[in-house]
């Protein structure tokens, strides 16, 4: 399936049909049907994934290549990664947002800081 019959589909079941979404986004009439035959840019197919309230991968039927969807997140996965004593959390779940794992991270460095704790299992 390509681009215009995805948004044809995701916008059908918004209840919206192309022409009408054409005129939400104030985009020329019939310039979506062009994408049968022309790729539109990717700030075009986010502006209409934002309008339509779906991801850029729901709108595109492409899957995000990495575990994390937010690059912020992946950056602060990576980083909990390469603390030998916090690998623990790298197994965060996939959707975790940046700034959650920023607060477990802070949470856990403070308690660190707290207990004194060196790195050797407590047990």
């Amino acid at each position: 399936m390509g681009i215009y019959e995805r948004i044809k589909e995701v916008a059908l079941s918004k209840g919206y049909s192309i022409n009408r979404l054409e005129k939400e986004l104030s985009l020329p009439r019939s310039s979506i049907s062009k994408y049968n035959k022309n790729v539109p840019s990717m700030e075009r197919i986010q502006k209409i994934a934002e309008f339509l309230g779906v991801t850029l991968s729901e709108l595109t039927g492409e899957q995000p290549t990495g575990y994390y969807f937010d690059p912020e997140t992946a950056q602060m996965a990576q980083e909990l990664f390469e603390n030998k004593d916090l690998r623990v959390l790298f197994s965060a779940a996939r959707t975790a947002k940046a700034e959650d794992l920023k607060t477990t991270y802070d949470m856990l460095m403070a308690l660190k800081r707290k207990e004194g704790y060196d790195g050797d299992d407590p047990a």
